[in-house]
């Protein structure tokens, strides 16, 4: 089965008990037992039809056998750190999202969980970084917001040689255009909130897995703490895939020629795209995705000028978050990623006039006629 044909028929395509085309809204906390101990559902925390769907569909376009469906990124990321104890020891991708760093570095840090953040493009930093109390390595490819490469498949080697769980957070890039699971990772996640709602309309986290004790190490973990995903929101999720292919071919069309544009720009210094024939990741990407998809950033001369692009821009929505059929635009020090200290942030690379757009659906045209008229107004 083709992609465009499994986001469209891919897990619980119809809904086995009444045949509909599109899976109810089966919004109900309990279910009736048919004896003690025999049921299908016993309660909507642990099982839920509706969610199920969404799982299993995750489950089958992410080339995974179990989905699990929480009710943000970062209720996905909690739990998977919740898979791992105190004295246990995580290395990240260091251009990762402000929340996850903030998340591993203010919260499970409490709990004596370490983090070591790295450049993971460069292989030698993580080798480096292998402690004998290593237990994962955590990967952003392309990273938020400097669109940093990795290559997975060979980090999954160095995972698989000192026995590590290789986690890949797929945001970016989706389903659609790379499949981290097919390269060797033991665990894929998503902000579904992202491209695979792609309207603006839903919070919710999604991650997949392959093996049999991991996926029930998981489904424990999301029973245990609860933060799943509602029966509504997970309608929306699978609506939302339902189109995945289509937008994500679209928004990449729309993302090549306004990288192009903004590449010959005078306003702007420098531009991060992996489709970029210089990107530094470009052939590592091009061989482990099918596309580059539908994020940029760039930066203009200082913080002032960013925020005068920021407001003079008209189908550019400023607004955090990404992945939509609109376009939106941020200013990553001020916004995604201000929980990250100023210090840290410029040794990263991540600068103050850095701006980071995810493009939409709109006419290019509209799109690149925006940003010109903002860049030199």
């Amino acid at each position: 089965m083709k992609k465009k044909t499994k986001f469209i028929h891919g897990g619980i395509s119809r809904d086995p008990y009444t045949g509909a085309v599109s899976t109810p809204i089966y919004q109900v906390s309990t279910y009736k037992q048919d004896g003690v101990g025999n049921f299908k559902y016993e309660y909507s925390r642990t099982g839920n039809p509706t969610r199920e769907s969404l799982e299993k569909l995750i489950a089958d376009i992410e080339n995974g056998t179990h989905g699990f469906a929480f009710g943000s990124g970062m209720a996905s990321i909690t739990a998977i750190v919740h898979l791992f104890a105190a004295g246990d020891h995580i290395i990240a991708t260091d251009d990762v999202y402000g929340g996850t760093f903030r998340v591993l570095t203010r919260v499970f840090n409490r709990f004596n969980i370490e983090v070591t953040f790295v450049d993971t493009s460069d292989l030698e930093n993580i080798t480096a970084a292998i402690q004998p109390n290593t237990k994962a390595i955590y990967v952003e490819s392309p990273t938020n917001p400097l669109l940093k490469i990795t290559d997975i498949h060979a980090v999954s080697e160095i995972a698989k040689k000192h026995q590590l769980k290789l986690i890949v957070d797929n945001t970016f890039s989706t389903p659609y255009w790379q499949n981290p699971l097919d390269l060797g990772a033991d665990i894929v996640l998503h902000s579904a909130t992202k491209y695979i709602g792609g309207h603006s309309d839903v919070v919710a986290g999604l991650i997949v897995v392959k093996d049999e004790k991991l996926a029930k190490n998981i489904h424990f973990i999301q029973n245990s703490t609860g933060g799943i995903l509602g029966p509504q929101d997970s309608w929306l999720l699978i609506r939302g895939i339902k189109t995945l292919a289509l937008r994500m071919e679209e928004i990449e069309k729309n993302t090549a020629a306004i990288a192009a544009f903004l590449q010959a720009h005078p306003q702007v210094d420098k531009v991060y795209y992996p489709g970029l024939e210089n990107h530094p990741g470009r052939d590592i990407h091009r061989k482990q995705a099918t596309g580059f998809g539908g994020m940029i950033s760039f930066e203009v001369k200082d913080e002032a000028k960013a925020l005068s692009v920021l407001d003079r821009v008209q189908y550019f929505t400023l607004a955090e978050s990404l992945g939509a059929v609109e376009s939106l635009i941020s200013i990553p020090a001020l916004m995604t990623h201000a929980s990250i200290p100023r210090e840290r942030r410029l040794e990263l690379g991540i600068a103050d006039g850095l701006i980071r757009i995810s493009v939409g659906i709109e006419d290019q045209d509209d799109l690149i006629a925006d940003l010109k008229q903002a860049l030199e107004a």
